[in-house]
């Protein structure tokens, strides 16, 4: 889930010598050098790719910057421009293939390398605002407004995502997933619109094109929509975030469905005795189905290493 290696001290240094957050995803050599840290130290199962969703729009031809404090903007915004005035700029793109291949190079063979992408309704809300926001007020408001442009900007998304997928896998990645961050800011009908459309239209053009790479879905905040995201979008295995009772989802969502998660990362930053008993009620409601032990969302920076070995140790040490 998200920048794997962002709480290890070799991380840290590597981007103090660097410099910017940008600088580091469009220089592959250290790029794959962050993907593959957290294998080295842990040995986790899967090299999760160090880049960003943001790299679809900074291909589709808006500029991209992280400002210190104040994460991405990115201009212009298409709550005030006209998509059609963006020049797309492709090469964007091929870094993130390189980082790809040297990190499957790199990798062991008994480790997975993963992909990923932005759904289009989170990508869009970042497009249309220029920035992250707590309710996705603008581009809510605009897809209401105009439902036409608003229409034509999530088609652009997924037209590009679908090829940036395509490049990841053809590089070298073996399972991606699409992360939906601001899914749970929708009505059900929107949400039906926004999130289910779009991404079972990408999974249906990467499923035609790879059919043994598996897709990872995870609609951050869906809550009960999250069966109907599994069922409607079809994706290979869905991800559950930390808000989500591991009972339910195992009674709820399709039977043999794999899932992923959903351990709260502020558990995992806290540690002790609750860390395990949540751990292993989580194991246990996902015992018979296949399940990706994970967490809820990103991992914290400020996460004792401590507390990771602790509870990889007590996934690989579990028995059903």
């Amino acid at each position: 889930m998200r920048q794997a290696g962002r709480y290890l001290p070799e991380y840290r240094a590597l981007r103090a010598s660097k410099g910017g957050f940008l600088p580091l995803v469009y220089d592959s050599e250290a790029a794959a050098e962050i993907t593959l840290q957290p294998i080295r130290r842990f040995g986790f199962d899967g090299a999760i790719l160090f880049s960003d969703i943001l790299i679809v729009p900074y291909a589709m031809g808006q500029d991209l910057e992280f400002l210190a404090g104040e994460g991405p903007h990115l201009s212009p915004r298409l709550v005030d421009t006209a998509l059609s005035s963006l020049t797309a700029v492709p090469h964007r793109l091929s870094p993130i293939y390189e980082t790809v291949r040297l990190v499957r190079a790199a990798l062991p063979a008994d480790k997975t390398m993963l992909g990923f992408a932005g759904s289009p309704w989170t990508v869009a809300t970042y497009m249309v605002a220029g920035e992250g926001s707590r309710d996705q007020h603008e581009t809510r408001a605009m897809a209401y407004r105009d439902r036409q442009a608003f229409q034509a900007i999530i088609d652009a998304i997924v037209a590009v995502t679908v090829e940036y997928l395509a490049g990841q896998i053809q590089a070298g990645a073996e399972a991606v997933q699409l992360f939906d961050s601001w899914a749970g800011s929708l009505a059900p009908a929107e949400y039906e619109r926004w999130v289910i459309a779009p991404n079972a239209a990408i999974v249906s053009h990467i499923r035609a094109r790879f059919p043994e790479v598996p897709l990872i879905g995870f609609p951050k905040g869906s809550g009960e929509k999250l069966p109907a995201y599994a069922r409607e979008t079809r994706v290979d295995a869905v991800g559950i975030d930390e808000t989500i009772d591991p009972l339910w989802a195992a009674r709820e969502l399709p039977a043999g469905l794999p899932v992923q998660g959903n351990l709260d990362p502020l558990l995992l930053l806290a540690g002790g005795a609750e860390l395990e008993r949540q751990a292993l009620r989580i194991l246990d409601a996902f015992a018979d189905r296949p399940h990706v032990f994970n967490l809820g969302h990103g991992i914290g920076q400020t996460t004792p290493l401590d507390n990771v070995g602790a509870l990889l140790a007590l996934v690989r040490g579990w028995r059903k």
